[in-house]
């Protein structure tokens, strides 16, 4: 903003992800650049079927392109994930919140310079800002909360976790969504809910990840390992 440009463009060390900044100082994240993508394809008559997202994709996005007829197809964590459902569905968009899109049309792999060139180019062509592009996208609060195991195992198998899960899902309902997942790295066992209302988000994220550390704790040795 001090700087007065219109974007401000981000890259990791390997350029294969990119996070953008609009002239009003705000981030515009990975799941946002691949709505606008995603849309202005669309326009153009080059984007037919399927995006295909992480399980962490915000759910903002999949209720976005629901609204311009496409569906989001969610893989598992991980830029291989997605490329590996990519090459299988022959979609040709996808990518993570983290700013790894993959346009197989153009590239085989992930390119942050080529996914912010699109951008800059919807930018251009339709003479909005990134601001007003990212709007037709609402983003949802997402909590995520880490809880430590001293074993990896399968918490899913626990009817007292499996119950919450239920829960919480019965009170979201269509509005939101609840994910367990273990760590691929560490012991842990990550708890994400999201939906409209942060408060709630917040409460019901919480509620669950209580129950999931007291199911931890009172395992049993035989409980289903991962």
């Amino acid at each position: 903003m001090s700087q007065g440009a219109d974007v401000g463009i981000a890259l990791d060390g390997d350029g294969d992800r990119v996070i953008m900044v609009d002239h009003q100082g705000e981030v515009v994240d990975g799941d946002e650049l691949l709505f606008i993508i995603a849309r202005e394809r669309q326009r153009r008559n080059k984007l037919i079927g399927s995006v295909v997202g992480t399980q962490m994709t915000n759910l903002g996005l999949e209720h976005a392109l629901r609204t311009l007829g496409l569906n989001l197809k969610r893989a598992k964590v991980g830029d291989r994930y997605v490329l590996e459902m990519m090459k299988e569905g022959g979609w040709t968009l996808g990518g993570e919140s983290s700013g790894h899109i993959i346009c197989l049309d153009m590239t085989t792999t992930g390119d942050g310079i080529v996914s912010a060139l699109q951008v800059l180019e919807t930018v251009v062509a339709t003479g909005q800002p990134l601001n007003s592009l990212k709007s037709g996208m609402r983003k949802y609060p997402q909590k995520l909360i880490n809880v430590r195991m001293a074993r990896r195992m399968d918490v899913g198998n626990v009817p007292a976790v499996h119950q919450a899960v239920r829960d919480a899902e019965e009170r979201l309902r269509d509005r939101g969504r609840v994910l367990l997942r273990p760590s691929g790295t560490e012991p842990l066992i990550r708890v994400m809910v999201e939906g409209p209302d942060e408060g709630e988000v917040n409460q019901v994220a919480t509620t669950l990840a209580e129950v999931v550390a007291e199911a931890l704790h009172h395992a049993e040795p035989g409980v289903a390992a991962a």
